[in-house]
């Protein structure tokens, strides 16, 4: 192995402080695109997320301040196919969509199925299917020089990564027509003007942004916050009758948790509340 290679482990670096889940894709050399094997770090890690009472918010980042993920790596090394009885051609109807079913959009539904609110850190140029990952977190944080860009028209193709689901959700139907069919690049100034970042810093301020709102989070009534995500995420696809119903019944369990039993006796009490997660 020569010295700019690197393991799997090393391409993908998680790590837990202080109750928050560090999610950095560290292959800046290949502007942070991501290959299988990384990717399936990526959605092991927040699943592991879902179930780690140590988890209690989670950030998306990445290494170097060039690229936050420029999407899949088509240069990676890809494993062997299996081997296809006699007579099957080398692509047959259907394919190219499992691969897409199984591989983006797992990913994307990883970040916005995950219980705990993912934060992305946007270090840099989130094109492709590094910006639907962008799309898909609770709250994004942007350098002052990142992009975001939907490449994909540029090459000929439309978003693989739920981007025309989520782009209309969070900008509005023409807004995002006109970022699918110029795929012109969007400053991060311009971004947070249309509603895709919530804030632009100094780059070098970047790390202890993203800090101070995970650590905020992760004080927080963990499971208060997990439900809301998930009404939240549901009701731009539901009508008021549905939602009206599913929030009555989440107001209602949220109230069995220790948290919930916390922020009412810190009330009372007049006392600033000490949320433990569940």
């Amino acid at each position: 192995m020569s010295d700019t290679e690197k393991t799997e482990s090393e391409e993908l670096l998680v790590e837990i402080r202080d109750s928050v889940m560090w999610i950095t894709i560290n292959r800046p050399e290949a502007g942070n695109a991501i290959t299988p094997a990384v990717r399936d770090r990526i959605i092991e890690s927040l699943v592991s997320a879902n179930h780690d009472f140590g988890v209690r918010s989670v950030v998306l980042t990445a290494a170097g301040e060039k690229h936050f993920c420029t999407g899949a790596d088509l240069r990676s090394g890809r494993a062997a196919p299996a081997p296809r009885p006699e007579g099957v051609p080398e692509r047959t109807t259907g394919e190219a969509a499992n691969m897409i079913r199984t591989g983006i959009q797992r990913l994307i539904s990883s970040i916005i199925d995950c219980d705990k609110p993912v934060i992305a850190a946007l270090n840099g140029t989130a094109a492709g299917g590094g910006a639907a990952m962008v799309l898909a977190s609770d709250l994004v944080i942007a350098a002052d020089h990142a992009r975001i860009i939907q490449v994909f028209v540029r090459r000929g193709l439309i978003p693989d990564g739920g981007g025309t689901y989520l782009l209309p959700r969070l900008i509005g139907l023409q807004r995002a027509k006109e970022l699918v069919f110029f795929g012109d690049d969007l400053s991060a100034v311009d971004a947070e003007r249309i509603g895709l970042v919530n804030r632009v810093v100094a780059a070098d301020q970047l790390t202890a942004t993203a800090t101070e709102w995970a650590t905020r989070l992760a004080q927080g009534p963990t499971r208060t916050i997990g439900f809301a995500k998930r009404l939240l995420n549901r009701s731009l696809d539901s009508d008021r009758a549905t939602m009206f119903e599913e929030e009555s019944l989440y107001v209602e369990l949220v109230t069995s948790t220790e948290d919930s039993k916390e922020g009412i006796a810190s009330f009372v009490e007049r006392r600033p509340a000490e949320f433990k997660g569940w």
